[in-house]
């Protein structure tokens, strides 16, 4: 019993690695930690490697300096006004059913116009690139997209370009942005 209590607090401290930070009801559907309250249970007797604050009315957690030394990680977290990006990642994330080949803040170049991507997968080979909308002025995230169609244009390769964004009013832009890749745009309430 304790060898598998052991794994699963190495096995959220993983996932907290490779997201960043993560909230309750994240952590909770990632780790079958059952109810909110056996969730609440489990990641309180783990405050010794992680750090939390309220986002809303949900605790998000992150690694703290014990929890990036267990784990091997140099990236420090901390409360951020920046998280949301980060959850509406991480919830993309569980919504496509947890790509195994999922990195996250990945660098593509081609030729002399590079981009990073907030996410990148594979779906039988082709690339998915990710982006996430929060509340980013429309013509970055046309600037981006303008990139995304020359990588299309220099490489004649194939991949997807997926978008999560908070806002429902946004969709139709970026769709009609996206006009000559192949892709998706979904809301933060599809997803949740």
């Amino acid at each position: 019993m304790q060898a598998a209590r052991h794994q699963r607090v190495e096995n959220i401290l993983l996932s907290l690695k490779r997201h960043d930070y993560l909230t309750r009801s994240q952590l909770q559907t990632l780790h079958d930690l059952k109810s909110e309250r056996n969730s609440n249970r489990v990641l309180n007797t783990m405050h010794h490697y992680v750090g939390s604050f309220f986002h809303g009315h949900e605790k998000v957690y992150h690694l703290n300096k014990h929890g990036r030394e267990y784990v091997g990680s140099d990236v420090i977290r901390k409360k951020t006004m920046n998280v949301q990006h980060f959850l509406l990642r991480n919830q993309l994330f569980i919504a496509l059913k947890r790509p195994a080949t999922w990195e996250n803040e990945v660098k593509i170049t081609v030729g002399n116009t590079s981009i990073i991507a907030d996410a990148k997968y594979t779906v039988k080979g082709v690339p998915v690139f990710v982006e996430i909308d929060i509340a980013q002025p429309m013509n970055k995230n046309k600037q981006k997209i303008e990139k995304y169609k020359k990588f299309k244009e220099l490489t004649e390769q194939p991949f997807h370009l997926v978008w999560a964004t908070e806002i429902e009013s946004r969709r139709p832009k970026l769709e009609s942005l996206m006009l000559g890749l192949t892709g998706k745009v979904f809301t933060a309430q599809e997803i949740h």
